[in-house]
């Protein structure tokens, strides 16, 4: 059976465009918003929606989801209550696939098979987990598959041909590259030097390559979309979220006001 994931990238394919896949933090800034704007990110352009796991040690992560995360689990998010937004999400939304993205901690913590088996229920995509080498995932990417659930993994600059291989084999629904060595959200690509690479990477596998890390804005999406077959934008999104809600204006005002923001984002990949 064709996976939601795979489904969009099919039919994008035949619009000729990437995907736009934007990340939120599941909680951040409050349960209650993060929901509203969770459900409007398809009227925002989203094809594919990034819910972040939120953690007390998000290595990975730029300082701000570092401080989204924190924030969220201020408010007492914890994986029960990210596991009930996707399922609210999922009983007005049928459509839009969602990845989970986060660290292996929490969901040791919850108890993996219980954890997948949650994921399959209310209508989880996909997984990425941010902080398990490939060499350790084949205790929750196997079984994740077997359910239907995509494992996406990453790749970098730095991954070599060998390594490059045994990730493809694991991965389904997409890779995503790296596109700075580094943590998110701190620094500008190069895209002579990341097209370059997913050419090589695009020799090896059929698996659509999605680009994040340090997209921040139009003329970057536009840019980069001309190589690949999604964009992923995360801090920037974040960002907008946190200076939206320091102005202290009404939720519904900050969703709007984040609809318009995605929709300019996304534009490039809709004209």
């Amino acid at each position: 059976m064709t996976s939601r994931i795979s489904k969009v990238f099919k039919d994008l394919k035949l619009e000729k465009r990437s995907a736009f896949i934007p990340y939120i933090t599941a909680g951040d800034p409050d349960r209650n918003l993060s929901q509203m704007i969770f459900e409007a990110l398809p009227s925002g352009g989203a094809d594919i929606i990034e819910l972040g796991m939120p953690f007390s040690d998000p290595m990975a992560d730029g300082p701000s989801i570092q401080e989204s995360s924190l924030r969220s689990l201020d408010q007492g998010q914890d994986m029960n209550k990210t596991l009930n937004m996707v399922q609210i999400f999922r009983e007005k939304n049928k459509k839009t696939p969602i990845i989970l993205m986060g660290y292996f901690n929490p969901i040791l913590q919850y108890g993996i098979n219980s954890f997948l088996e949650e994921c399959e229920k209310i209508g989880v995509d996909g997984l990425i987990i941010v902080d398990l080498p490939i060499e350790h995932s084949n205790e929750i990417c196997v079984p994740a598959q077997k359910l239907g659930i995509d494992f996406i993994n990453f790749i970098t600059p730095t991954t070599n041909e060998e390594r490059l291989k045994e990730i493809i084999k694991m991965s389904s629904g997409f890779l995503y590259f790296v596109s700075i060595a580094g943590i998110t959200g701190t620094k500008a690509p190069d895209n002579k030097f990341i097209e370059k690479i997913i050419n090589r990477v695009k020799e090896n596998t059929d698996l659509p390559i999605g680009v994040g890390f340090g997209i921040k804005d139009p003329t970057q999406v536009k840019e980069i979309s001309d190589f690949s077959d999604a964009i992923v934008v995360g801090s920037a999104i974040v960002n907008e979220i946190n200076s939206l809600k320091i102005k202290k204006l009404d939720n519904d005002l900050i969703v709007k006001n984040m609809i318009d923001f995605l929709l300019k984002l996304s534009k490039p990949l809709k004209t």
